[in-house]
């Protein structure tokens, strides 16, 4: 072969390479979460998180994080007069369709009786604007095959709270009293007509206003009542959609990641799919079980911690322990790595149930607790009656979720004692949901939980998280007498008994704003009658007096109360959870204490609002990190998607 011959071979080869479609380089997600960097990637080393990253989802403390804010136009029924039927033709024409398709005015729907347009016509009805956020992974409402001769059964979805505005373009003056009529939630801008977005969500429920109910209007108490919550009135119907892409694309990484999470979360009864089902080489999609979809932020934990290889699962115990005791930073990885192993490695973290340093010491513990260890409480009760400020605050949280022991129940009737009013109200909170059967509790007209917790400090404690709850601290809490009291124009007024044989008697006038005449009943002397008589509603099953006073005034009338010097100790509430979300997401170490009420001659607070009470199984509550002033600040906690403690209302509230 010549030389011309090989040079035009080559170039011929040349020519014919350069066609060759080269692939193009795999695109990087937009919105993942992303691994973390620094000491932390060898106690990750062996983990799901390791391999993968975490697509259409973000922790609630990231910069990028954001939720699904669901929307609607829904009907608020069972109004008073103060509706309106001024509704502009858009709206009003995007109900009827909506109440027709529900069967509204149709008798084959068991919905007849009165025609969609005859609703929107009453003043007893005002249309209102929904919103919500769903949380993220959320899980949709599962309906269960039909059985010959049985009912279908339907699992709910991912519940959330809801926000309810009177529509600024109709004539409603109040939302008090109102029921929500069953509204579709679609994500994105409030819209009607053709271009509206799928439904994922819809929401119902009793309409609870700003239970600090003025109806003068004059104090700084007063409220708008245009404005409502429906508190777990949300359900999720569709699930969101969550997947994991691996870093490296491989079959066999899939394989492997797929088998260590359905080992981890094995498949459950009413589950479509199993917990992680590969899709390709690099992407699965994970089903969040049916007995997390209330604490999908702690799924996700678990699933990016969890240990790829599980066959020895005590080395990894015992290597991350290494790593915790060298450096205290790794805390929140090595207290995700535990729980995410579950049970065997408590033998191990037992040991640092009673270690010198405090960090180690809390990790394990917190450890113990949420594997819901009895030796771990052998602990937490010392520490949540003789342990310092921050310790025993979060002794009670962790105290909450521990097994059924008298010595634990005992222990956290002793904390309702504290010297500290934030220990005393996380050991009530964590006694209500033990269900302690010394704490006497009734539930008053479908309206709200009225409890009273056994206590040496005076204090009224005002909850709304799921149903709305008033708490008397206090055996018996006395109103103090003499007592001569006006409120709301003095359409309420309560004084002393003339001429009664019982001096513990108070006596109640009252004028609703829709009757001309009044009524005057007779209670016993003592917060709790007192709260009882309000809000009771006189029945044949019931004949006992009775206001039958809505949770918003009932609460109305014992802030008034003790704003006047007739009660003495406390008054505390709790911050709303839906609001704190929509001000501001992923302050979750933050520790702000529940708000004071000033006296009636300074500026009154608004009602701050804190999710605290009803927080699932598992999930966690950091360490205090702002301490009283008289207290030492103790260390960094490790974080943990626990329930956002809301920061307190800025108008006026001074934090003890």
């Amino acid at each position: 072969m010549t030389t011309r011959t090989l040079l035009l071979l080559l170039a011929a080869a040349t020519v014919s390479c350069s066609t060759i479609e080269k692939a193009r380089p795999r695109p990087k997600a937009s919105s993942v979460t992303q691994i973390e960097t620094g000491g932390s990637q060898n106690v990750m080393r062996g983990t799901v998180g390791a391999e993968t990253v975490i697509l259409g989802y973000s922790k609630v403390d990231s910069p990028g994080h954001q939720p699904i804010v669901v929307r609607g136009y829904g009907l608020v029924v069972d109004l008073n007069g103060t509706g309106s039927n001024d509704i502009p033709p858009a709206i009003r024409a995007h109900m009827i369709e909506d109440m027709e398709r529900r069967g509204v005015g149709q008798m084959s729907y068991n919905a007849g009786g009165i025609t969609p347009e005859q609703l929107l016509d009453s003043t007893d009805t005002a249309v209102v604007i929904v919103e919500g956020i769903v949380p993220p992974a959320s899980v949709g409402r599962l309906s269960a095959p039909p059985v010959s001769g049985r009912k279908p059964r339907s699992i709910p979805g991912t519940i959330f709270d809801l926000r309810v505005q009177a529509d600024p373009q109709t004539g409603t003056t109040s939302l008090e009293g109102g029921r929500l009529y069953t509204t579709d939630l679609r994500p994105g801008p409030l819209i009607t007509g053709s271009r509206q977005a799928s439904v994922i969500a819809e929401g119902k429920g009793p309409l609870f206003i700003n239970p600090f109910f003025d109806p003068k209007g004059e104090a700084a108490i007063s409220i708008n009542k245009l404005s409502g919550r429906v508190l777990n009135g949300g359900e999720v119907l569709e699930d969101i959609p969550l997947k994991l892409m691996l870093t490296n694309p491989s079959h066999t990484r899939v394989r492997l990641v797929q088998d260590a999470i359905n080992r981890r979360f094995p498949q459950e009864s009413g589950q479509r799919n199993p917990t992680a089902s590969g899709k390709s080489d690099a992407i699965l999609e994970l089903t969040v079980p049916p007995t997390m979809r209330d604490q999908t932020e702690v799924f996700i934990e678990l699933v990016k911690h969890t240990t790829l290889r599980q066959a020895n699962a005590e080395s990894v115990v015992l290597s991350t322990r290494r790593m915790l005791l060298s450096d205290t930073n790794n805390a929140p990885q090595v207290y995700w790595r535990w729980c995410a192993i579950g049970h065997r490695s408590l033998p191990l973290i037992r040991e640092l149930y009673d270690y010198p340093e405090e960090m180690p010491r809390l990790v394990a513990l917190r450890s113990g607790a949420f594997l819901q260890d009895p030796i771990a409480a052998e602990h937490l009760r010392e520490i949540g009656v003789n342990g310092e400020l921050g310790l025993r605050l979060e002794a009670a949280d962790l105290l909450m979720n521990m097994p059924a022991d008298p010595r634990t129940d005992r222990a956290l009737r002793e904390m309702l004692n504290d010297k500290d009013v934030e220990v005393r109200l996380r050991a009530y909170e964590a006694l209500a949901e033990r269900r302690d059967p010394l704490l006497e509790r009734i539930v008053v007209g479908q309206k709200f939980v009225l409890d009273r917790a056994d206590s040496e400090h005076p204090m009224i404690y005002i909850s709304q998280s799921k149903m709305p709850r008033i708490a008397v601290f206090g055996k018996d809490l006395s109103i103090d007498r003499p007592v001569t009291m006006g409120a709301w124009n003095n359409r309420l007024l309560i004084q002393d008994t003339d001429g009664s044989d019982n001096e513990n008697e108070i006596e109640i006038y009252y004028r609703s704003t829709e009757a001309q005449s009044a009524r005057i009943i007779e209670t016993q002397a003592n917060a709790y009658d007192f709260l009882e008589t309000l809000a009771r509603r006189t029945t044949i099953e019931d004949p006992r007096p009775g206001l039958n006073l809505s949770y918003s005034e009932t609460v109305g009338a014992i802030h008034a109360l003790w704003a006047q010097g007739y009660l003495p100790g406390d008054f505390k509430a709790e911050q709303d959870r839906l609001l704190a979300a929509i001000r501001r997401y992923g302050t979750l170490e933050s520790y702000e204490e529940r708000p004071d009420f000033d006296a009636p001659d300074q500026e009154t607070p608004e009602l701050n609002l804190d999710e605290t009470l009803y927080r699932q199984p598992g999930t966690i509550r950091p360490l205090i990190d702002k301490p009283t002033s008289t207290q030492p600040k103790p260390p960094a906690p490790p974080s943990s998607p626990s329930t956002p403690v809301d920061s307190p209302a800025t108008n006026g509230s001074n934090s003890r």
